[in-house]
């Protein structure tokens, strides 16, 4: 492994393509780390885990690390400002008694060791307090500390950070959202990867070639604002309202941007400011402004059917994504008015203003009357269907409505070309034998499966102590199980778990939020399964 690092791969962790001055400083920087991580007496075990390539990436990344402190860029700083105000310290796993801010620590180091390894590579995870890990984060400190007085900043890399006081372009907003996750070296092998992996698979596919120009801008403008990140399941807006600052004004404007809605959308007129558009499945109408919108010139025909996405900016709706319009088509209005996905889009904007948590509450203590009192209940996966159908039959009729109010329920729904989905049986068998329905009081009722062994409750007849290590790692690590499942588990069950009793096991419940914003970074923050339909 002795090729060394050319200034391209360099390159590939900033946000810009031509060389600076500096760059050539940080580049040998680099190759000196590389050299450390390959040659010390831990490289073979490092070399198990990472490619030759990833060993690159790995240098140039720490060497990143160190040029973001030294030009105050505020990445590290911002995420180490965030983990102290979550968890009252700044960095998970380690001892934290020699510790300085705003310079360069051992921990640091190891911890970006340990972040890296478990992010570029899912196959196994490795625990953060590993020798190889520890001794490699030493040698580097070495050369850091070597660097630290003479290094120069890199002041053409702060500018990406950075946004004037009084901007009102949401595209100006949204162009530091897309740099912070998509080309800072910070989420380089985590939000920057992915979005680059789905890109080489929509350049890749030969439906896509005709359109490939807008398959890829609405790939990256649907990630950018559904992704979260490994570090602390932040989004993008969220780490760039942390990294402008406190004092910036615009902080709040940056965490108030809204999902983006992309759907179909009917045209519904204009004046000077705004374009009319009514969303199809939900009936919700939206002024779009156009600011952002050049294409009102084309829209004649009032209920023209558009195709956009839509974002929330300053209390204004700014098109973002793509665009474009077919002619009024009743099969494919219909389609939408009974599509549960479409509905969902706008889900959050009745979660604002409808009592969700009233209705949560209103199911979960008909599912504890249902289920003799318990949130949590264990069955053959065949009986899962049964089971969740019953229980909907006896919440309906706990609400005792009139047959009149039922009428007038379903008629509000049908107004708006709603007719009600069917949902097919579905075969859980083929995964597991045995399941558990969940009533998860922030989003309602939940289907686990292959994670009945890590329930050692009075009222679970599956579980099998033997296999409970394999069930709890997957209740940890998979995106598609709850943090309340989790959470669940743990608060009633880990004395009866030998997992979480010694070694790794039991190092995990001194840092488990922390990892589970890592392991379910795009499901940690769980949202009601509520769909409102027939509200107007």
């Amino acid at each position: 492994m002795k090729k060394k690092i050319y200034i391209q791969q360099w390159l590939d962790f900033k946000p810009y393509q031509s060389q600076k001055a500096t760059d050539s400083y940080y580049l040998k920087l680099s190759n000196e780390v590389k050299h450390v991580i390959t040659t010390n007496t831990q490289s073979l075990v490092l070399q198990r885990y990472l490619q030759p390539q990833e060993m690159d990436m790995l240098a140039c990344f720490l060497t990143s690390y160190f040029e973001d402190l030294i030009s105050e860029t505020n990445l590290w700083n911002s995420f180490i400002k965030k983990h102290k105000e979550l968890y009252n310290r700044q960095l998970p796993f380690y001892f934290l008694d020699e510790y300085y801010e705003d310079e360069i620590n051992l921990q640091d180091v190891s911890f970006l060791i340990w972040y890296f390894m478990n992010t570029i590579q899912e196959e196994k995870f490795i625990a953060p307090l590993n020798d190889f890990i520890v001794e490699t984060a030493e040698k580097i400190m070495g050369i850091f500390d070597k660097a630290w007085d003479y290094a120069p900043e890199n002041e053409h890399l702060k500018q990406f950070y950075e946004i004037a006081e009084n901007e009102t372009d949401f595209y100006e907003a949204r162009a530091i959202n897309d740099i912070v996750v998509f080309q800072s070296y910070l989420f380089y092998p985590d939000t920057n990867r992915i979005i680059k992996e789905k890109e080489l698979e929509i350049i890749e596919n030969p439906d896509a070639k005709e359109n490939i120009r807008m398959f890829l801008n609405d790939n990256r403008d649907d990630t950018l604002h559904k992704s979260h990140t490994r570090l602390l399941s932040l989004t993008a807006k969220e780490w760039a309202s942390e990294i402008i600052g406190e004092n910036h004004p615009l902080k709040k404007d940056f965490l108030n941007i809204s999902q983006r809605i992309r759907g179909f959308f009917f045209y519904k007129g204009q004046d000077n400011e705004n374009v009319f558009i009514e969303h199809i499945a939900s009936s919700k109408k939206f002024n779009l402004t156009k600011k952002s919108f050049d294409n009102g010139d084309s829209l004649q025909e009032i209920d023209t059917i558009l195709f956009m996405g839509i974002v929330q900016w300053k209390n204004e709706w700014w098109f973002s994504g793509i665009f474009f319009q077919q002619p009024f088509n009743a099969d494919l209005i219909l389609d939408e008015k009974n599509s549960m996905e479409a509905r969902m889009q706008v889900n959050f904007i009745d979660h604002q203003t409808e009592n969700v948590n009233d209705v949560l509450a209103q199911q979960y203590q008909a599912f504890l009357e249902f289920n003799n009192g318990l949130p949590i209940a264990f069955m053959s996966s065949e009986k899962v269907d049964g089971f969740t159908k019953n229980y909907m039959e006896y919440f309906n009729a706990s609400l005792k409505l009139s047959a009149k109010k039922q009428k007038e329920a379903k008629q509000r729904a049908r107004d708006e070309g709603y007719f009600g989905t069917e949902n097919e049986p579905k075969n859980y068998k083929e995964i597991s034998d045995t399941a558990l329905v969940f009533f998860n009081p922030k989003s309602g009722v939940e289907i686990a499966l292959a994670a009945n062994n890590a329930f050692p409750l009075p009222n679970n007849p599956y579980f099998d102590k033997a296999e409970s290590e394999e069930h709890i790692l997957r209740l940890l690590m998979d995106e598609s199980l709850s943090v309340e499942l989790v959470m669940h588990c743990i608060d009633n069950c880990k004395s009866k778990l030998p997992f979480f009793k010694e070694g790794e096991g039991k190092s995990y419940l001194k840092n488990i939020d922390f990892l589970l914003r890592f392991w379910k970074k795009d499901s940690y923050h769980t949202k009601p399964a509520i769909t409102f339909t027939g509200t107007k």
